[in-house]
């Protein structure tokens, strides 16, 4: 327990103390984690099922933490009974011995917020339970039902997960300007609206607005505003980004697209606190808190002289790297579970569960796309899937590697041209089969015209793909 010792200075996050539920075997925990966490959080011990299910059942928990040790007699009851407490509606994190890593892992792929090793850091537990408790807080400004549930919440227990969590808690209360770093498809927006929603101004506008998606010509008038007759085609005064978040967060994504005339524009705005409606002389004070982000290195920029250096520094005062998924892999299982449930439900298709041959697939795969390419992969394979339980077959063909090409496959009779002939027929047909006879869908996940693919298909012979239904026009490549 000395990791307890080394407790960082207490930080208030939120109005209401969180309620910790600890349902341990150890009485030696309770005080020191009621010492540990500090004034923000009540500590409660729960020595069996039944104290935990009576305080769960009464609401009187914000979260339950789960304390799992190694060699105690009566682990196997208690791993058993808090997997069955994992169907309450209060949040569970998982405290448990490198030697139950497994099982804990197990838990979070269940349902578990997250988990920590024991003996705990504080400086891991406690962002850990924060983010767990305030999970159950309702989102001020909801997204559309869709998406909801996806982008409502950051999903991992990895190190490079708890390190963004910490992060966002030290800067949530702070009016400090924030810049999120990270590749495309990472969570930057999500980031950003858990430091919004962890702060003083939870509750106010949350505006997020994509630089790169609006035209240069209209990045100005989208941002401050306009006056009726400003510019040609105005039919009435509107106002803009800034103005909209009023007290709340304007998060600024792909800050790099920005031109050097906007970055001018935007760094006298950070520097005055106050802008004007294009065709306005009246000044408008900036109220907003400003949180940036980017996929490019903008230090890079600065000097190709394509980024503004005082711009740079002034955006740069907070720095949050968003984790590519391959830098946290660990969380694969968890996050693919996540969309597992999300999306069944959506689908209503009964789903239960994703086989071990897939799973490894999964977490095998480099991820370009990261966390949104995972999201899409688990949708499609829902959607492929003929039972309740998602299978290698329901995957990617590009995600099978190696194991695309057999053995069997390879013939030393035949000429280099015939077997790479034969490879692409191959790869033609498995694509067809596994599009359920949609050619258009097929050509499209090889990359390939829906012409060449019927060559393909052709050479292969007859009945050798299903046929089905294929509305739709050539690929988006040509052979």
């Amino acid at each position: 327990m000395h990791h307890l010792l080394n407790r960082p200075e207490r930080r208030k996050t939120h109005a209401a103390m969180i309620r910790i539920g600890i349902f341990t075997e150890d009485e030696a925990l309770h005080p020191l984690l009621s010492s540990a966490l500090g004034a923000d959080f009540k500590c409660t011990i729960l020595r069996n099922e039944q104290e935990a299910r009576r305080m769960l059942d009464a609401g009187a928990l914000d979260v339950l933490l789960v304390d799992l040790v190694c060699g105690t007699p009566t682990l196997r009851e208690r791993v058993q009974s808090a997997t069955r407490l994992l169907n309450a509606e209060t949040p569970v994190v998982v405290l448990a011995d490198d030697a139950l890593h497994a099982t804990a892992q197990e838990m979070v792929q269940r349902g578990a917020k997250g988990l920590c090793r024991r003996p705990p850091s504080i400086r891991e537990l406690r962002p850990l339970l924060m983010m767990a408790a305030n999970a159950l807080l309702p989102d001020p400004e909801p997204a559309p039902e869709r998406y909801t549930e996806t982008t409502s919440k950051l999903i991992g227990s990895s190190p490079a997960i708890r390190q963004v969590y910490q992060l966002i808690h030290s800067v949530a209360n702070l009016n400090a300007t924030v810049l999120i770093n990270g590749e495309s498809g990472t969570g930057k927006e999500l980031i950003a609206r858990a430091i919004h929603s962890l702060g003083t101004r939870a509750g106010k506008p949350f505006v997020a607005v994509s630089c790169g998606a609006i035209p240069e010509t209209l990045i100005e008038a989208e941002l401050f505003g306009h006056e009726k007759g400003a510019f040609t085609g105005t039919v009435g005064a509107r106002a803009g980004y800034f103005e909209q978040a009023a007290d709340g967060t304007l998060f600024l994504d792909e800050i790099g697209d920005l031109s050097l005339y906007t970055q001018v524009k935007l760094l006298r705005v950070l520097q005055q606190m106050e802008f004007s409606r294009l065709g306005s002389t009246r000044l408008v004070p900036l109220r907003a808190r400003l949180i940036f982000a980017t996929h490019q290195d903008l230090g890079k920029l600065v000097e190709e002289g394509r980024f503004r250096q005082d711009l740079y520094y002034r955006i740069n005062v907070m720095r949050i790297v968003s984790p590519a998924l391959a830098d946290h892999a660990e969380d694969i299982p968890q996050i693919a579970h996540h969309y597992l449930r999300h999306y069944a439900k959506l689908f209503n298709k009964p789903m239960q569960s994703i086989n071990p041959e897939a799973m490894t697939l999964l977490k095998n795969y480099t991820w370009p796309g990261n966390v949104r390419e995972l999201e899409n992969t688990v949708q499609r394979a829902i959607i492929m899937a003929a039972g309740e339980v998602i299978c290698p077959e329901d995957l990617p063909l590009h995600m099978h590697g190696d194991k695309v090409i057999e053995i069997s496959d390879y013939n030393p009779d035949s000429s280099f041209e015939r077997m790479l002939r034969d490879y692409k027929i191959k790869l033609a047909v498995d694509a067809v089969r596994e599009a359920n006879g949609n050619k258009s869908l097929a050509a499209r996940s090889l990359g390939i015209s829906r012409a060449y693919l019927h060559r393909l298909i052709r050479m292969a012979g007859p009945d050798t793909v299903p046929e089905s239904e294929d509305p739709g026009s050539a690929g988006t490549a040509s052979a």
